[in-house]
């Protein structure tokens, strides 16, 4: 089979208006970047016909380092629709360029179900990101001006800073630096950092505001620091407000582009889930909702970590209800989780293949308590064998949930039928519930926390270090407690011990840190070792990288 790229390539592109045109999209509202790219303006977003059509999520089981294909799944979903006869639109986030030159190599799907041009998608794309790492720097360096300026002056300083650097970039030397070295005239010598750019606030304020006004209102409510009397020194104590807004103008309009099957999509935001809230934009959904009968969606990792916050998070501010979520399963996660070695998961294994479905049925316990009808989607390849799949849809029967099989990577949208078909029949006849959040929006921030971790990651117990402690004051006084909270922690497993595969059990789950997103409007609790700025791997995937007669090779 050709490699993604060389599929991507294949695949002859249609002008991005003639996209637009045929999902109804009045043409001279598209706002070209370039032949096959465009950004739609968020006017056009329709609150009626969001409330109307159909949104559906596709999450998974936790996966392994591999990843587990929910952006394929979500894809081969949008194309099976098609082939069906209905109007379906996915709306994904943008690739990270960390993951792409370190473990991943790319984020646009994959085989014959992707979103084209993924070269372009996966490397820089409109600038949304750099337009975020920008806005978020200004900050920075407008923060350490204001703080070297007033140098002296009486009841100006901070008495502690809460804000940092990002770069879209996995650079451990980073995580924590001292900035100001040298004379007196490079700033102050200041103990900093840098996080990933997708877990920088600005993406999350990018994520859930609904239009530009909102989106400067929150950028004001961003917290810098406390000052010496205790108070909240914010970023329009700067008054800056207005001019970080004037960086993200363009950036919040939505992405259009399209499928291998010439579909249209909507690519904007890219928050991760274990360090941050893990979903596309708002914006980029509601759009996705005006224009398509069926908008397909994805969040970030496991259900634990991705479909948690798109409810609890995400739905709950934009008031979004899904009618379905799809979990997606391959063989490999399910034998890791049924305890069969790393490197043998791709070998056949009876008793570990099923002693996963343990992994699965939490996922499953925990979506059904939020209320939401489920489809299980088994993500296939190659060596999977037809016992497998056997045995995984007489569990999914006996569960009581939908299941098929997509194999979208090799068919494209032929290879999604069933699975468009099963999510058509579910829809119609066992749409989800109205959504029941995992905590109440007045409890007090630990409480959500210690829910969360009971609840959803089965903890025994939950332990917060002084520092955390410390900030959860800070936020108790500031008023914020009816906040929702985002788990900072491992993808891997439900605990914050990446190792603890299957499903943990009679653990007690460590809260290092508290973050105040008060723009965002929510909560981060970073649990265990889990980094805000990764590390690359002994062979990144940027050693594979590189332009051969003008053409990008090794994204996949």
């Amino acid at each position: 089979m050709k490699t993604d790229i060389e599929i991507a390539r294949s695949i002859k592109l249609r002008k991005i208006k003639k996209i637009a045109t045929q999902i109804d999209i009045p043409v001279e509202e598209v706002l070209n970047y370039g032949k096959y790219i465009a950004k739609i303006p968020v006017n056009l977003i329709d609150e009626e016909k969001v409330k109307k059509n159909n949104l559906i999520l596709v999450t998974a089981i936790t996966p392994t380092k591999a990843g587990i294909g929910k952006t394929t799944v979500s894809i081969g979903l949008a194309l099976g629709l098609e082939k069906i006869g209905k109007r379906a639109i996915v709306a994904l986030r943008e690739p990270s360029l960390g993951p792409c030159f370190g473990m991943k190599g790319g984020a646009a799907g994959g085989g014959y179900a992707q979103v084209l041009p993924m070269e372009n998608i996966n490397l820089h794309f409109t600038g949304d990101f750099h337009a975020v790492t920008s806005a978020h720097n200004m900050i920075t360096a407008l923060l350490d001006n204001y703080l070297y300026q007033n140098q002296g002056v009486c009841g100006v300083g901070l008495r502690e800073i809460l804000w940092k650097r990002v770069l879209d970039v996995n650079d451990r030397s980073l995580r924590q630096i001292v900035t100001g070295l040298g004379p007196r005239t490079n700033g102050i010598p200041t103990e900093t950092g840098f996080d990933i750019t997708p877990a920088s606030e600005i993406m999350a304020i990018l994520c859930l505001s609904k239009d530009i006004d909102d989106l400067k209102r929150r950028v004001g409510e961003i917290l810098l620091g406390i000052d010496y009397e205790g108070k909240p020194f914010k970023v329009k104590d700067l008054k800056i407000e207005g001019s970080i807004a004037v960086l993200m103008k363009d950036a919040i309009h939505p992405n259009l582009v399209q499928t291998t099957e010439n579909t249209a999509a909507f690519i904007h935001g890219g928050p991760f889930a274990n360090i941050a809230h893990g979903c596309n934009s708002i914006l980029a959904t509601k759009m996705a909702l005006t224009f398509g009968e069926y908008v397909i969606t994805e969040a970030g990792f496991g259900a634990d970590l991705g479909a948690e916050k798109f409810f609890n998070i995400k739905c709950r501010k934009a008031g979004l209800q899904p009618k379905l979520t799809v979990i997606v399963v391959t063989s490999q996660a399910l034998k890791m989780h049924g305890e069969v070695p790393v490197n043998d998961i791709k070998k056949p294994n009876r008793g570990g293949f099923i002693k996963g479905f343990e992994n699965l049925d939490k996922h499953i316990d925990n979506i059904q308590k939020m209320g939401q009808s489920i489809v299980v989607a088994f993500n296939k390849y190659a060596f999977d064998t037809d016992e497998e799949i056997s045995l995984l849809k007489e569990h999914c029967t006996e569960k009581g949930v939908g299941f098929a099989v997509n194999n979208a990577f090799a068919e494209g949208g032929d290879g999604a039928i069933d699975l468009a078909n099963t999510v058509v029949e579910t829809i119609e006849n066992k749409p989800s519930a109205p959504l029941h959040f995992t905590y109440d929006e007045n409890d007090p921030i630990k409480v959500k926390i210690e829910k969360i971790a009971k609840e959803i990651y089965g903890a025994e117990a939950v332990q917060f270090s002084d520092k955390a402690e410390r900030i959860l004051k800070i936020a108790h006084e500031m008023g914020i407690e009816h906040f929702p909270v985002c788990i900072a922690k491992t993808q891997y497993s439900f605990s914050a011990d990446a190792k603890q595969y299957g499903v943990a059990k009679g653990f007690k789950l460590k809260i290092n840190d508290i973050v105040i997103n008060n723009g965002a409007e929510f909560i981060v609790a970073i649990a265990g070792e889990i980094m805000r700025m990764p590390g690359l791997p002994k062979v990144p995937n940027a050693v594979n990288i590189d332009i051969v007669n003008g053409q990008i090779e090794g994204l996949s």
